[in-house]
């Protein structure tokens, strides 16, 4: 909430494919429903991400989602649900556990890395402190 309108790419997109996973989930829509909201937060993905790689000249999708190791067939399903006719549930669910792996991957493990390395250091420390107590402790009761 403190980035505003400049919320992270990798925030934004993960909000909007767990906010589909969840009205999957909850039964509420109807499968036509179900895929455009997939289809919105997959092409939405798509766009996003690679928008950030495009130069001046026009690149295109296949290219730079190779170079950011975006699976081909997920470019390709974000061109059938903008251009094509509209694909299976099944294939937008799978499209999205694919989309949320990555960004797990790519965006997640390295904040979370971040912060259980400190945790990880924090609680060595804490783990010395205690075993001296210990010591102490140990020491009065002799």
């Amino acid at each position: 909430s403190r980035y505003g309108p400049k919320m992270p790419l990798a925030v934004d997109c993960t909000a909007e494919l767990i906010r589909c996973k969840v009205l999957d989930s909850s039964g509420r829509l109807k499968s036509h429903e179900l895929i455009l909201s997939y289809g919105l937060a997959l092409v939405r993905f798509v766009n996003l991400i690679t928008e950030r790689k495009q130069k001046m000249a026009s690149i295109p999708l296949r290219q730079l989602a190779r170079e950011v190791d975006i699976p081909i067939w997920v470019v390709d399903l974000r061109h059938e649900l903008t251009h094509g006719k509209l694909p299976r549930l099944a294939l937008c669910r799978k499209g999205c556990d694919v989309v949320l792996d990555w960004l797990r991957k790519t965006y997640w493990n390295r904040q979370l890395g971040n912060n259980l390395c400190e945790e990880s250091e924090n609680e060595e420390e804490e783990q010395e402190e205690v075993e001296g107590n210990a010591e102490l402790d140990n020491d009065g009761w002799e």
